[in-house]
């Protein structure tokens, strides 16, 4: 997916080339060349295995609604949650992960937002990435990947791509337009909107809608933030000495939640050997 010549784009690749509005300041470049560039390198391939507690969190609250609903008769027995907490095999998680869950599987259990709905996508969340859409215009070409967790059709037929979340985390909009490009090639025969939905928290976002011309838009800026990230790992891989040059640095308050700051020399946290 990161070759150097198979431009692609994402949302995740989005939210590391450009921050979320206001957060600047925090924003890192390096981060995306850790992930992007240098993922292979033993050490970064170690860090990128660890899943924190908020992703271990997410994954568990994704596979709860899929199962709630392969297992719907769950839904109506007084220990669903018990018997879904199970499948999950919870009691091998962190006391923080088993107790945010199991709030999760019974906030869902007491009101299942996917019931009565005509389901046409449902993931698990641990399916990997996604088969990728060619996009081929006569100015730009990339392949976009785009992992939706549930997708289902309203009572008018309008095709809504909800996203679950979890956490404190804002809702990042840019998300959602990432989502209803790619509805416009996998289900063009329906007008497409796009929501979040907050597991944890039990809360909706907006619903979001966009014209063909917004599409549009969208789609060129997206193509644009696949060929700088493609040229950026051409010349990582020609002169892979210009790490810091190509993937600058921004360090700060920030570093010390980067998963990087053990072996990023710019990192303002990292651990100073003690001289003898």
């Amino acid at each position: 997916m990161s070759t150097p010549d198979s431009p692609f784009a994402s949302y995740h690749l989005w939210s590391l080339v450009a921050p979320v509005a206001e957060q600047q300041r925090w924003h890192c470049q390096m981060r995306r060349g850790f992930i992007k560039a240098r993922q292979h390198e033993p050490q970064v391939k170690a860090l990128l295995a660890k899943a924190t507690a908020s992703q271990r969190i997410g994954l568990l609250a994704q596979k709860g609604v899929y199962e709630f609903h392969h297992h719907r008769h769950l839904l109506k027995q007084s220990d669903g949650v018990e018997k879904i907490a199970q499948i999950l095999k919870l009691s091998n998680s962190s006391d923080e992960v088993q107790q945010r869950v199991l709030q999760i599987l019974k906030n869902y259990y007491n009101n299942p937002l996917l019931l009565g709905k005509r389901i046409i996508l449902l993931t698990r969340g641990d399916e990997g990435f996604p088969k990728p859409i060619l996009i081929d215009h006569e100015h730009y070409y990339f392949r976009l990947y785009a992992a939706m967790d549930c997708v289902f059709t309203e009572s008018d037929s309008t095709l809504h791509i909800l996203d679950f979340k979890t956490g404190k985390s804002a809702f990042d909009r840019r998300q959602a337009l990432v989502y209803l490009i790619a509805a416009r090639y996998l289900y063009p025969a329906y007008q497409a909107i796009a929501s979040f939905y907050n597991l944890e928290l039990c809360k909706k976002s907006e619903l979001i809608r966009v014209t063909k011309t917004e599409l549009d838009s969208i789609e060129f800026e997206l193509a644009n933030i696949a060929r700088k990230h493609q040229q950026d790992l051409q010349k990582y891989q020609q002169t892979n000495s210009d790490f810091s040059e190509i993937f600058p640095p921004n360090p700060g308050y920030h570093c010390r939640f980067c998963p990087f700051n053990s072996i990023c020399e710019f990192s303002v946290v990292r651990p100073r050997l003690t001289p003898i």
